[in-house]
C-alpha cells in the first residue's frame, strides 16, 4: 500500500506541473492532464494525433467537485449524479470559464463525470484538480483496457502510467447532455431505458457534422478500430477468402472465439479479445452482430463504429 501510496502521488505531482498520466477507470485506461492546464491538455492532443474538434471528458473526485466546473447544475444533473455516480455516466452541462476552451472544443459546455475507480478517485483527490482525460490510444484506435495496451500504443509518450490492472466496465462511459433537452450523445452501460427511469424521456443524436466541433467523444463514424479490418456479420454468416477470426456471443463451433451472452460480460472483454486478435497477423476479424436491445446499444455502437471504413 506504501508503494501505490507513493505512486499516486508521484502521479499527482506530474499532472500539477502539466504533464501526463495514464490511469485506471472504470471503463478504459485515461490519459490525463490537469484540466486547468490549456497547455497541458494541448499535449493530450499531440500525443493522441487527436482533431481539436473532438472535446475532453473531465473527470472530478465527487459531485461537488464536479459542480464547482457547471455554470448549470440542474435537478435532472443533481438526481442523475446520486444515482449514478460514481459511475461510468458522463453529464454535459453548460461549464464555467475556468475550464479552457480546448478541453471543450470551443463548446460552451462541458462533459463532467466521477469514475468508479479507486485508483482514478485517489489520483484526483492527490492531484487536487479536475482531470481532463480521454482514452489513453492513438486517436480512432481499440481503447485500452490495461497498463500493458497504455504502453503499446503510446510507449514514453506518457509522464506515467498508473496500472490499476483490467478495467471492469470495459467500453467508454454514457455521454448525456443535459444542456437543453435531455439527448444521448453516446450509448454506454448505463442504458437509455436506466437514464429515463430517473429524469423521463431522452432523444437520441446519432450523427456529428464533418469539420465542426462534437458535442461529446466518441462521435466521429470511424472509432474504436483495431488495426486488422473488422466486419460485422450474421450470425451464422462467414467471410469467404483470407486468414481470419470470427468472433460470437452465441456460436460454440471450433474456432470460433466465444464471448459471453450476457452484455456486461461482453462488454468488459470486448476491447482485451480485440487487441489480443489484433496482434494475431490476421486478414480480417468479423464479429457476429449484437442484439438490437438497449442493453447492447453502447457495445453496438462500438462496434458499429469499429468497422466503419474510411
Amino acid at each position: 500500500m506504501k508503494q501505490e501510496t507513493g505512486q499516486i502521488a508521484q502521479a499527482a505531482a506530474i499532472l500539477r506541473r502539466g504533464g501526463l498520466v495514464a490511469f485506471p477507470t472504470e471503463t478504459v485506461y485515461g490519459l490525463g492532464a490537469n484540466a486547468l492546464d490549456a497547455a497541458a491538455v494541448h499535449r493530450i492532443f499531440e500525443v493522441k494525433q487527436r482533431p481539436a474538434t473532438s472535446p475532453l471528458i473531465v473527470h472530478a473526485a465527487s459531485e461537488r467537485m464536479a459542480r464547482a466546473y457547471a455554470a448549470v447544475w440542474s435537478p435532472a444533473a443533481r438526481d442523475l449524479a446520486r444515482r449514478f455516480w460514481p459511475g461510468p455516466l458522463t453529464l454535459v452541462v453548460p461549464k464555467k470559464p475556468v475550464i479552457p476552451d480546448i478541453v471543450t472544443a470551443g463548446l460552451a459546455t462541458v462533459g463532467l463525470r466521477v469514475p468508479a475507480h479507486p485508483v482514478a478517485i485517489a489520483l484526483i483527490r492527490a492531484a487536487g484538480v479536475p482531470v481532463a482525460a480521454p482514452s489513453a490510444n492513438r486517436f480512432t484506435q481499440l481503447s485500452p483496457t490495461s497498463a500493458e495496451h497504455v504502453r503499446v500504443s503510446l510507449g514514453d509518450a506518457v509522464d506515467m502510467i498508473l496500472d490499476g490492472g483490467s478495467t471492469p466496465v470495459g467500453i467508454e462511459s454514457t455521454v448525456l447532455s443535459l444542456a437543453g433537452v435531455p439527448t444521448l450523445l453516446r450509448p454506454g452501460m448505463i442504458s437509455k431505458e436506466e437514464i429515463e427511469a430517473v429524469i423521463g424521456d431522452v432523444a437520441e443524436v446519432s450523427a456529428a457534422a464533418a469539420g465542426l466541433p462534437h458535442a461529446a467523444p466518441g462521435m466521429h463514424r470511424k472509432h474504436y478500430s483495431p488495426r486488422t479490418p473488422l466486419l460485422l456479420i450474421a450470425p451464422g454468416e462467414r467471410p469467404a477468402g483470407g486468414r481470419g477470426a470470427v468472433v460470437s456471443h452465441r456460436s460454440h463451433a471450433h474456432g470460433v472465439v466465444r464471448m459471453s451472452a450476457d452484455p456486461k460480460r461482453y462488454a468488459a472483454a470486448l476491447y482485451a479479445t480485440l487487441h489480443e486478435l489484433d496482434g494475431q497477423g490476421y486478414d480480417w476479424i468479423a464479429v457476429e452482430r449484437v442484439p438490437e436491445l438497449d442493453a447492447w446499444a453502447g457495445i453496438r455502437d462500438r462496434l458499429t463504429r469499429a468497422a466503419a471504413r474510411e
